[in-house]
């Protein structure tokens, strides 16, 4: 089995900072890719960054403040956010599109969701 399991939400005022962590576990060979989704009320969910190999993009709300980091062999994908505004208010999901232990194919994956509020 392979699992996505987030932590580091919470609330934060505007103008804060917060790190997600996203740690996979499991028989897994190689993550090809990780990236990070949110969703806020009312919307659908959309796509804040990713990255595989060396691309990384970023959704244009929120370049020059997210980031998005990994740590291989861990096994764990990182979201700094920073300069954080209200309009960053979502359910933040962290996704792997990887390769199982013994699997030739790939398959993909998603966390459960981390509640991150920014409020004054």
């Amino acid at each position: 089995q392979v699992q996505l399991v987030e932590s580091g939400g919470g609330l934060v005022q505007p103008g804060g900072s917060l790190r997600l962590s996203c740690a996979a576990s499991g028989s897994i060979f190689r993550i090809n890719r990780m990236s990070w989704y949110r969703q806020a009320p009312g919307k659908q969910r959309e796509l804040v960054c990713t990255t595989s190999g060396d691309s990384t993009v970023y959704a244009d709300s929120v370049k020059g403040r997210f980031t998005i980091s990994r740590n291989n062999a861990k096994n764990m994908t990182y979201l700094q956010m920073s300069s954080l505004k209200r309009e960053d208010t979502a359910v933040y999901y962290c996704n792997a599109v990887l390769q199982r232990v013994g699997s030739w194919g790939i398959d993909d994956y998603w966390g459960q969701g981390t509640q991150v509020t920014v409020s004054s």
